[in-house]
């Protein structure tokens, strides 16, 4: 199994390196590729170093069965017929092919075989807040069908990159020493701070990133759901949390909904709110399933449920994803 990363350098790009080393993941020769900023640096994977090569428009994806792309959509629209020339399986994470109607949008524990019609070689990954949120959703769904969904989203510094990461340390650091705060990767200082934005506006008010969660959770649930989000950027260093409202064709009872969740696949149910427990991203990071808490019935709709999940955003809001993806594909010996 021939494995590349392009965008090694990335956040996302590192976390490939840790989540294909911790599972175990089939791989003979590993090639790393990134942009002239990161071509040359070296990277240890499974006691080999390995530099990251100049991304190029030549043969260097011959062979190649896996390619992971991390690189932003520009990157993944220029360089994907060069990665998939010779039959590579292109698992994209950028926005660059989510909503083409030939690429598969793939959240493996909710449409996996979706993977298996890719007439262009790719498969894209969704965003990363619509694919802990369709984990859950799909856990209710197996009940009864879901009509809408209303979702506000409080979103880690890592949904930005590592370079926002590092930029909320040092805001923070900034503000206690008494020191001007620099703004670079947001549009305002985010400690101490929330952020009522995420990407840019549309035309109907929301942004890029809350009509993202409307069209591809139809797109990976064949379903005809209606989602209206509130996306907001929030100084926490990493893992997403949602509040999640959903509306049902039929009542679901708390205790029906909490033994869905707790069977569904790539969740963890912690709900015991008498012992003050449920998911926070400060105790999370780091984790690869969803969490789920704060069950309730809603009080406003006979048919309506709310409930609280967090998940991290570079794992399972990327890298892990698009890894399982693969590991589907091996396991029904459609690659490789």
């Amino acid at each position: 199994m021939k494995v590349a990363i392009v965008g090694a350098s990335g956040a996302v790009g590192q976390e490939f390196l840790r989540v294909l080393d911790e599972r175990n993941f089939p791989i003979d020769e590993l090639l790393l590729f990134g942009s002239s900023r990161s071509a040359g640096r070296k990277y240890s994977f499974r006691g080999k170093e390995i530099e990251v090569k100049l991304l190029q428009h030549n043969d260097d994806f011959k062979g190649v069965d896996i390619a992971f792309t991390s690189a932003g959509a520009g990157t993944s629209k220029e360089f994907a017929d060069t990665i998939t020339k010779y039959g590579a399986v292109m698992i994209d994470n950028s926005s660059a092919f989510r909503m083409e109607e030939d690429i598969p949008l793939v959240v493996p524990e909710v449409n996996a075989e979706d993977a298996l019609n890719r007439p262009r070689g790719i498969i894209a990954n969704p965003n990363c807040t619509t694919i802990q949120m369709v984990v859950a959703l799909k856990a209710i769904e197996n009940l009864t069908h879901i009509k809408r969904v209303h979702v506000s989203t409080y979103q880690a510094a890592s949904g930005a990159g590592a370079a926002a990461m590092d930029e909320l340390y040092e805001q923070y650091r900034q503000v206690l020493a008494g020191e001007p705060v620099k703004v670079e990767k947001f549009a305002y200082q985010l400690a101490f701070n929330l952020i009522p934005q995420i990407d840019v506006f549309t035309e109907n008010g929301y942004t890029k990133e809350e009509m993202k969660m409307y069209n591809e959770t139809r797109k990976i649930m064949h379903s005809d759901v209606k989602v209206s989000a509130t996306c907001v950027r929030v100084p926490a260093l990493r893992s997403h949390s949602e509040s999640i409202w959903i509306e049902t064709e039929r009542p679901v009872s708390v205790e029906e909904a909490r033994e869905a969740f707790a069977h569904g696949e790539g969740l963890v149910l912690m709900d015991n709110p008498e012992k003050k427990e449920y998911p926070m991203p400060l105790f999370l990071a780091g984790k690869d399933p969803v969490y789920v808490g704060r069950i309730r019935k809603d009080l406003s709709n006979e048919n309506g449920l709310t409930f609280w999940i967090v998940g991290d955003q570079i794992k399972k809001g990327a890298a892990l994803n698009a890894v399982q993806i693969a590991e589907y594909l091996i396991k029904v010996k459609n690659i490789g």
